[in-house]
């Protein structure tokens, strides 16, 4: 697998970024790739007690203990058994406590894409009792339209959760 220093990665204008895009539940979603520290397979990690079902636990990794989300149950969808295309999605998140890396189970990989900044169109008003704010925007990028999360506000309470045990 591939990570965000490959030399796939093409370079940025200032209206382009980089988004890693992925599936969940058959549908793609995207993250700014400058917060991609890796791609990792699916491996078991260990179960922290009196944590919400979407925090699975943590991985040790390299010495540094990371906490891992299932982005399926933290969005609301059906868990599913993981699969031999299931990877964690290693992320540096930032808050107002500083960053912290933490890891997002995800179905399967899909590319790495170069998005103009007006491409990328307001998510829609879909009133009071739809949650938009962990979506940036959404994107047509070839044929898939393609939402994209900000890592920031999807994780940001999850890291204080898993912190502060």
């Amino acid at each position: 697998m591939e990570t965000a220093n490959s030399s796939t990665v093409q370079s940025v204008t200032a209206d382009t970024s980089e988004v890693l895009t992925f599936v969940v539940d058959g549908q793609h979603y995207g993250v700014d790739i400058l917060r991609v520290q890796e791609i990792r397979c699916w491996e078991s990690v260990t179960r922290v007690p009196n944590t919400p079902d979407h925090i699975r636990g943590v991985l040790n990794l390299r010495g540094a203990i990371v906490p891992i989300i299932d982005l399926r149950i933290r969005l609301g969808l059906k868990q599913v058994e993981y699969e031999p295309t299931t990877v964690i999605v290693v992320l540096q998140v930032r808050s107002e406590h500083g960053s912290r890396t933490m890891g997002i189970v995800v179905d399967a990989v899909s590319d790495v894409c170069s998005v103009k900044s007006s491409d990328v169109q307001e998510t829609p008003d879909f009133g009071v009792n739809v949650d938009t704010r962990y979506m940036r925007g959404i994107t047509c990028v070839s044929d898939p339209m393609v939402i994209i999360l900000d890592a920031d506000r999807l994780l940001s309470s999850d890291a204080m959760s898993v912190t502060a045990i």
